[in-house]
């Protein structure tokens, strides 16, 4: 105890605690000497479990029994019972290690990495982790051994006695209610509330949940000046290049889409292969929006009638998410093309700038408008008898949690309790949006969020991430809802406007975008003053003609990389951010996938395009800005704007007429 005089140990104990330090010493002496000479002979392994007995948390000593381990295992006269028990062999050492430290980092992941190797007993697992948990409920190596090395494997496989999935994870629940309710400000058992719950919320098999054009949707191509009253946000395009995207979205990120898992039957596409392309900043095989083009060869095509393009996504297997599901249902949908003539300069130049005043908007009201793009294609997938009974349970089990939490919470104040319970909230919404399209629990989710990052200053940042996708999710729940924040621009005559309808996300605290899959319509989008440090999810929406991203906090030009891939881009704003304040780039970390360094691609680059200034200075922004063909361009505002960045820029987007509200010469 503090501040009590310490007492003269005993003669034996001095003796004892020597003698025991001497032990260690000599067997720290034998296992050095058999690690630097690689002797891995069953008297060096005892050697290093009796040391590990003593200290488990001896790193070096876990790395030497891998090496071991692999070496047997490599012999000639290896054989599958010998395999079995070498590993079984290892098991035993971690036990004895756990015994003296049962929340030894070192022993459990070594027991994972055996695990890894194919051996293991589900029943001795599970026995081995009811007896730690019972010792402490709260022993979060447990809990997570527990997710990442047993369960999850067991319900991917459907191992016998782990399935069906609702069975197992209602037990699950029961076990971790009783961690969560022994010691609520314990995060232990938080953390696989929140694994139970993805668990719970999220499809196996990946789903068709949205797609450009819409389902029933009648898409006017070509000039806008037929009957403007009629036009709708959501319907219109304007092309000049005789191709227009189709873009399907999934749940979650999936690999396989082709013209022989897609099928495209019309008359405008003249190309007997579709090639289909990931919409991925980090150039990956798989992503959950897939963008394709069609094409059409005008002369042959009335521009008075309405051409069907039908559209069968998982037309044959081989659709698969990144865990490994196959699509395994057929979703189809069929939308109408009307064909106008192009009376407007297709090049796109000229003309007065945009101007992203408030006065320059005006709010677009159409009640009689009948098309609807937030029906969610999920709902035309046929659903087994068990997908129906695993549905009407994933609702019971989120209802049944929200009035467990909402209790605890009546008595206590517990941050993690608060941020669980929103979770659970929005889960809940999530599960009833196919067929209620709204959120319910939207506006108790962002208060609960509100009091977070006000009572938890550490962590607001994640906080309002979590409340800017909420949110926005709210925002784009319906129709109703994403019509209030619909407006037609006053200037429609403009050559750099195609298309006068604006969503405006503006002045709304936004951190983080979200809800993609219902904006692939949007062709101007005004997201200005929001506190933006990444635009991830906008690469999806292949229609952007106008956006406008000023007075933000995106810190670098690192934090652009989705642009690379909007080639439809004519018009960016992006004035008034923090680009060139900090010395370290920030946003190299805070993005899943980071430009790569390309340095080789500047330095070949030819200096007379631009005007003699090094590359090396502005890579970041060449790999961003060589593939645009913007025509406007706001960039002042930015500590890293001068006029030697100007004169780069004009340089390497030949396309440009305005820059920071100047005509260009």
């Amino acid at each position: 105890m503090h501040g009590r005089p310490r007492k003269a140990p005993k003669p034996e104990d001095a003796a004892a605690s020597a003698a025991k330090v001497e032990k260690l010493r000599s067997l720290q002496s034998q296992f050095l000497s058999n690690h630097h000479n690689k002797i891995y002979t069953r008297e060096a392994l005892e050697v290093n479990a009796k040391l590990l007995e003593i200290n488990p948390e001896y790193y070096t000593a876990w790395n030497f029994r891998k090496l071991a381990v692999e070496h047997r295992m490599s012999q000639p006269d290896s054989d599958p019972d010998s395999v079995k028990s070498i590993l079984n062999e290892e098991l035993k050492v971690v036990e004895s290690a756990l015994k003296q430290n049962f929340k030894s980092y070192g022993a459990w992941h070594h027991r994972k990495w055996v695990l890894s190797k194919g051996h293991s007993s589900i029943d001795n697992e599970l026995r081995l982790l009811d007896r730690y948990q019972k010792v402490d409920p709260r022993n979060f190596h447990a809990w997570n051994y527990r997710r990442c090395v047993l369960l999850s494997n067991l319900l991917k496989r459907k191992v016998q006695r782990f399935f069906p999935k609702e069975v197992v994870l209602n037990e699950e629940y029961n076990l971790v209610h009783q961690a969560l309710f022994t010691d609520p400000d314990d995060q232990s058992g938080w953390f696989y509330h929140l694994w139970l719950l993805d668990q719970t919320v999220k499809a196996d098999v990946p789903l068709l949940v949205s797609s450009w054009p819409a389902h029933d949707d009648l898409i006017l191509l070509g000039d806008r000046n037929l009957d403007d009253c009629a036009l709708s946000p959501f319907t219109t395009f304007h092309f000049y290049s005789g191709t227009f995207p189709l873009i399907v979205c999934f749940d979650q990120a999936v690999e396989g889409v082709n013209s022989s898992t897609i099928s495209v039957e019309t008359v405008l596409n003249t190309e007997k292969e579709l090639t289909w392309k990931p919409l991925s900043i980090n150039d990956s095989k798989t992503s959950q929006v897939w963008v394709t083009h069609l094409n059409y060869p005008d002369a042959k095509l009335q521009s008075s009638e309405a051409y069907p393009v039908e559209v069968r996504v998982g037309h044959s297997k081989g659709i698969i998410s990144s865990s490994g599901f196959l699509l395994n249902h057929t979703s189809r949908f069929v939308f109408k093309v009307l064909l106008q003539p192009i009376e407007k300069d297709p090049a796109g130049h000229g003309g007065e700038m945009i101007s992203w005043g408030d006065g320059n908007f005006l709010l677009y009201e159409t009640p009689s408008q009948k098309s609807n793009p937030m029906i969610s294609l999920d709902q035309m997938n046929i659903m087994d008898e068990h997908e129906q009974k695993s549905s009407q349970w994933r609702a019971e089990t989120i209802a049944n949690e929200i009035a467990l939490f909402q209790e605890l919470l009546s008595e206590i104040n517990c941050k993690i309790g608060k941020l669980t319970l929103a979770r659970l909230l929005m889960a809940r919404d999530i599960l009833l949006s196919p067929c209620a399209n709204k959120t319910v629990h939207s506006e108790e989710v962002i208060k609960l969020y509100d009091d977070l990052t006000n009572s938890d200053p550490p962590h607001s940042q994640y906080y309002k991430d979590e409340r800017s996708l909420v949110l926005l999710q709210q925002i784009t729940s319906s129709r109703e809802s994403l019509l209030r924040y619909c407006f037609r621009h006053r200037d429609g005559t403009s050559s750099l406007i195609d298309n006068s309808f604006c969503l405006r996300l503006n002045n709304l605290s936004l951190s983080r975008m979200g809800s993609i899959e219902k904006l692939l319509w949007v062709q101007m989008l005004d997201l200005s003053h929001n506190e933006l440090q990444s635009i991830e999810g906008l690469e999806a929406m292949q229609l952007l003609s106008c956006l406008n991203l000023s007075n933000n906090r995106l810190s670098s030009f690192t934090a652009l990389g989705p642009l690379r891939l909007l080639k439809s881009l004519l018009v960016l704003d992006i004035s008034f951010n923090e680009i060139g304040s900090h010395s370290i780039d920030t946003t190299r970390y805070l993005c899943p996938s980071p430009l790569s360094h390309s340095e080789e691609i500047v330095q070949s680059y030819d200096e007379t395009v631009t005007g003699g200034v090094s590359l090396t200075d502005y890579w970041e922004a060449f790999l961003i800005f060589r593939g645009l063909n913007l025509s406007q361009l706001d960039i002042h505002g930015n500590a890293v704007a001068d006029e030697k960045l100007n004169s780069f820029l004009v340089k390497i987007v030949p396309t440009l007429k305005w820059l920071d509200g100047g005509k260009l010469h």
